[in-house]
């Protein structure tokens, strides 16, 4: 197809009495001679005037492309950014917590902008709320001998070896809280490529009815789910939101009662909060609220969930409990604590206790970031990095920790002498420590015996914390006081 000079294909200009429409075909203007006055050739003077006249305008649905205005209606019905009919497990809003407008803060100033006084009180705050809290987690660095061959590729760069040690660790942690085993949905939050996924698996050889439910909101390339042709395990991936997805309303999920066992790697900060919600107030109160006859009744007339039950246990109690969850466990590696929401945070609860509110979890959420505040490299060294991790963006596309290069806040770096970097880390990490014990608190009163540990020594990757929980009638880890 070709354009008028005037199109946004075109690039330099014609020669000097030359025709100037610009021949997309052939990358370059038309090379036909012009009469005296004129733009453009007999052969292209039609075609050009036509194309002139048309007005192009901004599509509606997305102002970052034009149509033209002639053709608009034509274009919004297939239109890539057009309104496309929702799926039965998309449910607006349905994990993004209560929106109390009375809470929203006002403008907030940046951290740089505090004064002096303004930071020691919130610091002190900080200090205080977090008094008792163990600040020293225990640690469950493991490993698993599904990944054996690929820990020990000698092909391996850095990245891949780094991201197979964090997987590694993830899956021995499933193993060891016995999550690992037949008839079981494993949810893969913010799953990415899928790597996990693939782990765990591969690490399942075949067992029997495994379903992996992979839930991603952006397309994404290089997806390895395409691997998997086992005749026992089938992956699914979503593309959505966590904060509208309502695992119940997916088929295999409301006709199949496999017990659902919640994972992720770096599941970047708001996102953690939304995947708890979506597993614990959407998909187990759902059972609570379609099983309303006694529970050992239910059992005896339905030998599918009895089944089900049985082998989720794996044989550990012989006893049924008064309750079953249908939530198996969640083992979810942290992130991004400076990516948290007031609004979709599950800890409020705990932070009201402590006499805090919206504007002190947007501070501490900020200061979090202080964490990895002293790992940064030089200017000079951050440049070339990044011009690296361009080149391997398909590596590292699944870190968000950026290896310790991320710029920690917005002007955080220009605090006048009040901090030492060592400081600012221990505050960093305090932070997400109490961010994290609101979680924690959320699990148990929810019926669930939740644990941080160390997962990943801090060298492999500053995120290095790992988020477990077991419903109260399994084996769980120690909780974290």
């Amino acid at each position: 197809m070709a354009t008028s000079a005037s199109s946004p294909h075109a690039t330099g200009f014609p020669a000097e009495g030359r025709c100037g429409y610009y021949v997309e075909k052939k990358k370059r203007f038309c090379r036909m001679v012009v009469a005296a006055g004129k733009r453009f050739c007999g052969e292209h003077a039609g075609a050009a005037e036509e194309e002139d006249a048309r007005k192009r305008i901004l599509c509606p649905l997305d102002p970052k492309h034009t149509v033209y205005e002639d053709q608009l209606a034509k274009h919004l019905k297939k239109c890539n950014s057009r309104e496309k009919p929702k799926p039965d497990f998309y449910i607006q809003d349905i994990n993004a917590g209560l929106k109390d407008e009375t809470e929203i803060p006002e403008q907030l100033v940046p951290i740089s902008s505090l004064s002096e006084e303004q930071l020691e009180k919130l610091i002190k705050k900080l200090r205080k709320a977090s008094e008792g809290l163990n600040s020293t987690l225990k640690d469950h660095i493991m490993s698993h001998p599904a990944l054996h061959d690929a820990l020990n590729d000698p092909k391996n760069g850095d990245s891949a070896t780094k991201h197979l040690k964090q997987q590694a660790s993830i899956l021995g942690n499933i193993e060891k809280l016995k999550l690992l085993g037949p008839r079981r949905c494993f949810v893969e939050f913010g799953a990415g490529k899928g790597k996990l996924s693939h782990w765990v698996d591969i690490a399942l050889k075949d067992a029997e009815k495994v379903h992996f439910i992979l839930v991603e909101k952006v397309t994404t390339r290089f997806k390895v789910d395409g691997k998997h042709r086992k005749k026992n395990s089938v992956f699914e991936r979503l593309q959505i939101d966590i904060q509208h997805l309502c695992l119940n309303k997916i088929p295999v999920l409301r006709e199949g009662k496999l017990p659902v066992v919640g994972i992720g790697k770096h599941l970047c900060g708001m996102a953690t909060d939304l995947a708890l919600r979506c597993l614990i107030e959407t998909y187990a109160a759902s059972f609570e609220e379609r099983n309303e006859e006694p529970l050992a009744k239910r059992i005896k007339n339905d030998k599918t969930e009895k089944e089900i039950y049985t082998l989720a246990k794996e044989g550990n109690e012989k006893n049924v409990p008064e309750k079953w969850n249908p939530v198996a466990g969640i083992v979810i590696a942290l992130c991004c604590h400076h990516r948290c929401d007031w609004r979709h945070y599950v800890g409020k609860e705990y932070f009201r206790a402590l006499g805090l509110g919206a504007v002190e979890f947007h501070y501490f959420q900020r200061m979090s970031s202080w964490a990895t505040c002293g790992m940064r490299k030089t200017s000079l060294e951050t440049s070339n990095s990044t011009t690296k991790r361009q080149d391997n963006q398909n590596d590292d596309s699944e870190e968000h920790d950026d290896g310790g290069y991320r710029i920690t806040d917005d002007g955080a770096d220009s605090l006048p002498g009040l901090l030492s970097v060592e400081e600012k880390k221990k505050i960093g990490h305090l932070c997400k420590l109490l961010i994290d014990q609101g979680r924690i608190q959320y699990l148990q009163q929810k019926g669930f015996s939740p644990a941080l540990q160390y997962y990943i020594d801090p060298l492999v990757s500053l995120e290095n914390v790992l988020l477990t929980a077991l419903p109260n009638h399994s084996s769980s880890p120690e909780t974290t006081a």
